[in-house]
């Protein structure tokens, strides 16, 4: 099967509170790069459902395989299809001419779409999807509205529905507005099973928009130390230095 485009999307509970109107409150991504169990499984789900058409040009194969520990051997046959080679980024043939004849707008690369984003508007975005008749595509978004891309991952979560309820607007009109959304048709994946999938998801993505954020950290803990030792010894050659003149 062709890896689907587009970035992921999906699932929420059978139901969510949201706020009324069509927007979603951000949820809580709760992202762990320590987790390279995690982080193997949302590079499964980047290459076979993103990379179709969605490029992450800043990142080497070599490299996710090196930081997420992975045999050269199942990098090539779990990440890599067709000619690329393991220092190859990760490109798509696709140009951006024809993504925008094929869709309207070239799809963006990912790259640091979690930097841009934010990891838990990526969480909510993949999270609320629903079916919407009047959208060309079938689809919408709570976080995203009119949002331009599909469903890729129906078959993973199933279809949601939108909850709709009347309440009057600020001119006094009354309207319909998004309470919340309900699995009307469970995909091959149970709510919690697909809220994993896509937490492992949105984890890739945030390393792969810093991969070095997890030593960057630690790094800063041990200067930051080492500033308070060095200040303190700093202190205590001045009061010694000092000691005569007081």
């Amino acid at each position: 099967m062709m890896r689907i485009c587009f970035l992921l999307s999906a699932i929420a509970l059978s139901t969510a509170s949201w706020a009324a109107g069509e927007s979603a409150h951000m949820m809580q991504a709760n992202v762990d790069l320590s987790n390279t169990k995690s982080l193997q499984r949302g590079a499964r789900i980047f290459v076979n459902y993103c990379l179709g058409c969605h490029s992450a040009a800043y990142m080497r194969y070599n490299r996710i395989a090196e930081d997420l520990e992975l045999p050269e051997n199942v990098l090539k046959e779990n990440l890599m299809f067709g000619t690329d080679k393991p220092g190859s980024t990760m490109t798509i043939a696709m140009s951006k001419e024809d993504g925008e004849q094929y869709f309207g707008v070239a799809p963006p690369d990912l790259s640091v779409i979690a930097r841009s984003r934010g990891a838990d508007w990526l969480y909510t975005y993949f999270m609320t999807f629903y079916r919407d008749p009047a959208r060309p595509l079938g689809v919408n978004n709570l976080a995203f509205k009119d949002v331009g891309m599909p469903h890729v991952l129906w078959q993973l979560q199933g279809w949601q529905e939108a909850v709709y309820e009347e309440q009057v607007d600020d001119t006094g009109k009354t309207v319909q507005k998004i309470v919340g959304l309900a699995l009307e048709t469970q995909g091959e994946q149970t709510p919690a099973e697909y809220e994993q999938t896509v937490s492992d998801l949105v984890n890739f993505m945030v390393y792969l928009g810093e991969p070095i954020q997890l030593k960057r950290k630690t790094i800063g803990g041990w200067v930051l130390a080492y500033l308070f030792l060095f200040l303190l010894i700093t202190y205590l050659l001045k009061r010694e230095f000092w000691r005569d003149l007081h």
